[in-house]
C-alpha cells in the first residue's frame, strides 16, 4: 500500500484502498488516485461544516479521524456540494470531475453494497459530468518512420524495439515495462501482455517487432543481470523503470520537433491505433482487442479520419461522376435551338 495510503488516510479507506488492489484488482495507481480523491472530499467537508481551522489551507485539513459515523452523516446534498466546488473553485476539467464523481461512487458503492455498512447510498443519483470527446495526438505515419530513425546511441537496439512496440502493437507504458523474456511466444510471433487490472491477452508480432526483438536480444546484457526474467533493462542492469522510458520517448520525439505538449508515451499508443486504423482496414473490435479496451467505446476515439479519408469517401460514390444535364439554350421566340 502505497505512503499516502498508508499515512494520511482514515482506517476505513485503507481497508478500501485494500479491496481494490486485491479484490478489484485495480492498479497501485489508480487505487491511489481514488484515495486521493475521498481525501480531498473529506477535506472539503470537514471545511465546510467547521471541522477544521478556518485559517488551515484545504489541502493540509487531516482526515484520518474520519469514522463511519461521520461518513453516515454525508447527504446527496453534500456530494453535489463537492462537486460544485471542484468545478468552480478547483476549475476541475470535465474529465478529473468525471473520475472524482467515480471515485465517490465506487467508495460509497463498496460501503453499502458489499459490506452493508450504510443503508442508503447518498451517490445513487449523481451522474457523472460528460467529458469532451477530443481527439488525441498521434504521430503520421512519416513522423512515426522518422521517430524509428532518430534512434542512435549505445542502447539503440534497445530503444528501437521499445519504439518498434509501441508503434505496432499499440500497448502502455506500464505493460511495456512489464513484458518478461518468456512473454515472447515463438512458436505462433506472438506476445502476451499484462494490462489493466491484471487482465492478460495476446497480440500478434509483426516482422518489425520480431526483427527489432532479435536485434535487442542480441546484445542484452547476460552477466550481472538483476532481474533475469525482465526483457527491457535499464544501464544498471534491472527493469526499466516508466520513468527512464519517458525520458527515451521524449528525448526521441524532441529530436525530430515534437517535443511541444500533447506528445509523450501514450501517444504513441494512440499512433498505433491511428495508423492501423487508417491504413489497415481493421475492424473496430479487433483494434479494441489489440489494445485491450474493456469497452468498445473507448476504442472509437480511434475512428476519427483525415481530410483526405473524407475526400476519398465522398469520391467513392457512385453517384459522384453524375452531373446536371446542360440546359438548353433558347431562342427569342422561346423555341429551342436544334
Amino acid at each position: 500500500m502505497g505512503f499516502i495510503i498508508k499515512n494520511e488516510m482514515p482506517a476505513i479507506v485503507q481497508q478500501y484502498a485494500m479491496y481494490l488492489r486485491n479484490i478489484k484488482g485495480l492498479s497501485a495507481k489508480t487505487v491511489e488516485n481514488y484515495c486521493m480523491d475521498l481525501r480531498t472530499f473529506f477535506r472539503f467537508l470537514k471545511h465546510d461544516r467547521g471541522l477544521a481551522p478556518k485559517s488551515a489551507p484545504l489541502d493540509e485539513i487531516n482526515v484520518q479521524d474520519i469514522d463511519l459515523e461521520f461518513i453516515r452523516s454525508i447527504t446527496t446534498n453534500d456530494i453535489f456540494e463537492f462537486m460544485n466546488y471542484v468545478a468552480d473553485e478547483r476549475s476541475n476539467m470535465s474529465s478529473t470531475r468525471q473520475r472524482k464523481s467515480s471515485s465517490l461512487k465506487s467508495f460509497f458503492g463498496y460501503l453499502t453494497s458489499h459490506e452493508r455498512l450504510l443503508d442508503e447510498n447518498p451517490t445513487e443519483n449523481l451522474t457523472p459530468p460528460k467529458s469532451k470527446k477530443a481527439l488525441p495526438h498521434f504521430l503520421s505515419l512519416e513522423q512515426s518512420i522518422e521517430l524509428l530513425n532518430a534512434v542512435e546511441g549505445p542502447d539503440q537496439e534497445r530503444d528501437r524495439c521499445m519504439l518498434t512496440l509501441f508503434l505496432n502493437c499499440g500497448m502502455r507504458l506500464s505493460e511495456l515495462v512489464g513484458i518478461n523474456i518468456s512473454d515472447v511466444i515463438r512458436n505462433n510471433n506472438t506476445l502476451r501482455i499484462l494490462g489493466k487490472g491484471n487482465k492478460e491477452r495476446i497480440v500478434y508480432l509483426n516482422q518489425a517487432c520480431l526483427d527489432a526483438i532479435d536485434s535487442y536480444l542480441a546484445v542484452r546484457p547476460k552477466d550481472g543481470v538483476i532481474d533475469r526474467n525482465a526483457l527491457f533493462l535499464s544501464s544498471r542492469k534491472q527493469r526499466i523503470s516508466p520513468k527512464t522510458v519517458q525520458f527515451i520517448v521524449k528525448k526521441y520525439l524532441a529530436k525530430i520537433g515534437l517535443d511541444g505538449p500533447g506528445y509523450s508515451v501514450h501517444k504513441l499508443r494512440h499512433t498505433a491505433a491511428t495508423l492501423m486504423y487508417r491504413y489497415g482496414d481493421v475492424d473496430i473490435r479487433v483494434l479494441q482487442d489489440i489494445l485491450g479496451h474493456e469497452n468498445l467505446g473507448t476504442t472509437e476515439i480511434y475512428t476519427h479520419t483525415s481530410d483526405r479519408q473524407m475526400e476519398a469517401a465522398v469520391n467513392a460514390n457512385p453517384l459522384a461522376n453524375m452531373s446536371p444535364p446542360k440546359p438548353q439554350k433558347q431562342k427569342k421566340n422561346g423555341l429551342s435551338e436544334t
